[in-house]
């Protein structure tokens, strides 16, 4: 059995190649050909709990399963197994996996739903998660800005050196006029009004992954033409920017959307992250890691495990 660590996943893990993988995955779905299992929380009275997902894709099922605490952290691991036989394949660190896969479901949805020539990005948010988003959006339509805001001048301004941003004094200036939008936060509360968002806007909202928490105002989501998620029934158990304005109406899942872009209206994708997408992921760094075994001959990020 293969072991990856994190800088091996992030060697072998591209974000044009994850989009890339994104699309298959959801056309396989589509297609009856993969399957995905919503994500399993184990709380405990420590404030430690464990999150699973579970999905098969090609020749391949995996698990995601990760441990958090908010005191202490987040620790992300992935095991990837063989779909005919069963055996175990490889096991990977998995927390740059997670942050890539995450952003490349944007940058599909994004290439499905945004206006063809949109050069403007507005970014609320400024973690790690952040990051991938602005990749993924770059790799995908002609951005020639992206401003950013958060709570924290250090970071916003961090990011904007980083990721070749502008850092602004306040969320309404990193959104208004800007043609994609992605909140990116760990907020309970929305980050943003209704009245900052113009018709023909796609917003990426991907911070929220439980009931009790949203980003976005439900005036907002009642407004959106189109909302995509990447799994419905997912979305019913932890999407609560739809569970708490009661919003369904609209939603579709991305597996059944062409590409379009409507001009008049605004299109929310609702990003939960799914098992499916992390075992094209990783199915995808295992098998590019068999492939190029020269790439480790003077490291020890990859070794068989006895």
């Amino acid at each position: 059995m293969l072991f990856l660590s994190e800088a091996d996943v992030r060697q072998l893990l591209p974000m044009n190649e994850a989009i890339g993988m994104m699309r298959h995955a959801f056309e396989a779905l589509a297609g009856g050909q993969a399957q995905n299992q919503p994500r399993r929380r184990l709380i405990l009275d420590t404030g430690s709990t464990l999150h699973s997902l579970a999905g098969s894709f090609s020749k391949y099922f995996g698990t995601k399963f990760y441990s958090t605490n908010p005191r202490h952290g987040a620790y992300f691991h992935f095991m990837l197994y063989d779909a005919a036989t069963a055996q175990p394949l490889a096991f990977m660190e998995a927390n740059h996996l997670g942050q890539i896969r995450t952003g490349a479901a944007s940058g599909y949805a994004t290439d499905l739903l945004a206006n063809p020539e949109a050069d403007t990005v507005g970014i609320i948010g400024s973690g790690f998660q952040a990051r991938t988003q602005a990749e993924a959006i770059r790799a995908v339509r002609p951005i020639k800005t992206v401003r950013v805001w958060s709570r924290s001048e250090e970071k916003r301004r961090k990011f904007a050196e980083e990721c070749s941003a502008i850092s602004v004094d306040s969320a309404e200036e990193a959104v208004r006029g800007a043609q994609i939008v992605v909140t990116a936060t760990n907020a309970k509360d929305p980050v943003l009004e209704n009245e900052w968002i113009k018709p023909g806007t796609l917003i990426n909202a991907m911070g929220s992954n439980a009931a009790n928490r949203r980003e976005l105002p439900g005036e907002l989501v009642r407004r959106a033409s189109l909302i995509a998620v990447d799994s419905l029934e997912q979305a019913k158990i932890e999407a609560g920017d739809l569970i708490l304005p009661d919003c369904w109406s609209n939603v579709v899942e991305l597996q059944t959307i062409q590409r379009r872009w409507d001009p008049n209206g605004i299109a929310v994708f609702k990003s939960l992250g799914i098992g499916l997408e992390d075992v094209a992921a990783g199915a995808f760094v295992y098998e590019r890691a068999l492939a190029t075994p020269e790439r480790f001959a003077d490291r020890n990020h990859a070794t068989r495990l006895s």
